[in-house]
This record gives structure tokens, C-alpha cells and sequence, in this order.
């Protein structure tokens, strides 16, 4: 069996999938020389000090299968573009780095390369092989190419799947 690692490099020396443990340890980010960081969830890294160095977005959205990822997700691609084009590199984690931070990284490639989500799915579990995204975001990331990458509050395919989930919470 393959070992299971803290980070996995999804754009080699560039873009990297891991876990919280990944984010915390200074070791990985300077062996990797990590400049931007984005955090999935609401667990306090040292990067959440901006004396700490690092650029850092951090999405608030639990693991459970219909959190709204959605909307934070052209925000997410953004910043890793940012981070991508101007000789950055980035760390997308969450607690696992298996669902919600891999929904992340598969919305970025989406996002940059134009495949499906099955596709960008496909690659970033090529990348980390335990990589597993809860069913309700891989919705969203198939919502996420209907909306051109751009969902809003406005926007209705957004404002249908968000009112579908709201009655499904009755």
C-alpha cells in the first residue's frame, strides 16, 4: 500500500494539495518554497498571521456534503492564478486534503485548463490517490462549469441548486 502523505504536488513545484499538518510545518512550506496558502475550513494555521509572510485566503466551509463551496470557489481560482502567474507557489489544504481541498484544486484546473469536472477530478486523484470528494462537491464543481466559472447570488443555476439544498434540509 502507498504511503499516505501530507502533500502531494498537483503542478509540479507549483500548486500542492495537502493537509493541515502540511500547512503548520514550516519544513514543507520552505522545502517547497509555498508563497500563497489556501485554507479549507476553519482550523487556525500560522499563516493566518500576516507578519508570517504568506499570502492567504481562507475559505470557512465545513466538510459536510452540501456546504456552499460554490460561491467561494472563483475567489479560490483567483488566488491560485494570482500565486501561479507570478512565480508563486501554492498549498490548497483542509484537514485531509481529501474532499474539500481537492474540490479546490479540481475547481482550479477547471478553471485554468477548461476540462470537465470528471476530468479535473481524475487528475488531481492521480496526483493524491486518496483523494476522495464528498458527492455534494463534486455537484458543485459540475455547477461551477455550467456557471462558466463565475457563480454569484444572483445567478440562477447558483440560486436554483441553492434553494434545492435548503428544501432538502426539511
Amino acid at each position: 500500500m502507498a504511503t499516505w502523505r501530507n502533500i502531494n504536488p498537483i503542478v509540479e513545484g507549483r500548486l500542492f494539495l495537502g493537509t493541515i499538518d502540511a500547512a503548520k510545518s514550516s519544513r514543507i512550506l520552505t522545502e517547497r518554497r509555498v508563497t500563497h496558502i489556501v485554507s479549507v475550513g476553519a482550523e487556525p494555521i500560522p499563516a493566518d498571521n500576516p507578519a508570517s509572510g504568506y499570502r492567504h485566503l481562507r475559505i470557512p466551509v465545513e466538510d459536510v456534503d452540501y456546504a456552499d463551496l460554490l460561491i467561494h470557489l472563483p475567489a479560490a481560482c483567483r488566488f491560485i492564478h494570482e500565486a501561479m502567474t507570478t512565480n508563486g507557489v501554492c498549498l490548497v489544504h483542509c484537514v485531509q486534503g481529501i474532499s474539500r481541498s481537492a474540490a479546490v484544486v479540481a475547481a482550479y484546473l477547471m478553471f485554468a485548463q477548461h476540462v470537465s469536472a470528471t476530468r479535473a477530478i481524475e487528475m488531481v486523484r492521480q496526483a493524491r490517490e486518496q483523494v476522495w470528494i464528498l458527492p455534494g462537491f463534486q455537484e458543485q464543481l459540475v455547477l461551477f462549469e455550467l456557471c462558466q466559472y463565475n457563480p454569484h447570488a444572483n445567478e440562477g443555476i447558483y440560486r436554483k441548486w441553492r434553494a434545492r439544498i435548503a428544501n432538502h434540509g426539511q
